[in-house]
């Protein structure tokens, strides 16, 4: 059994996720992980696909956009507050805020992220402007 944890959001970001979001690494157990992802005001993340992992979102400030495809399907879907959305291992996916107001969403990540690897650059229908 894991010993239970408790922590406050970190005040600065504490990595770079591959797609260029700030993340704020939250708590992990043994079948999944948390983190709070951010992007700044007209940033637009890189295109990625998740080689194990699985992810569900939850949008909690701002305004943007994610797009998802899996092989035929694709959409793009609002980002706003109260908007939860899934990512299933394999999906591509891109996100962007608007031109005024950051995205910030936390995440769910099962399992547990392994690490910088797990991220593979795919093309997106945005220009990335992230580092």
């Amino acid at each position: 059994m894991s010993h239970f944890a408790t922590m406050l959001l970190p005040v600065n970001p504490t990595v770079v996720a591959p797609d260029g979001s700030s993340v704020r690494v939250l708590l992990p157990l043994a079948a999944g992980s948390m983190a709070h992802f951010e992007l700044a005001a007209g940033s637009t993340a890189k295109a990625v696909t998740h080689r194990t992992v699985e992810e569900v979102w939850y949008v909690i400030s701002g305004r943007g956009e994610m797009w998802r495809r899996q092989g035929e399907r694709e959409e793009v879907v609002a980002l706003e507050p109260g908007v939860c959305l899934t990512i299933p291992v394999g999906t591509h996916f891109q996100f962007r805020a608007s031109a005024t107001l950051p995205i910030a969403a936390v995440a769910v990540t099962l399992p547990p992220w392994p690490g910088n690897d797990e991220a593979v650059f795919v093309s997106g229908p945005w220009e990335p402007s992230v580092a």
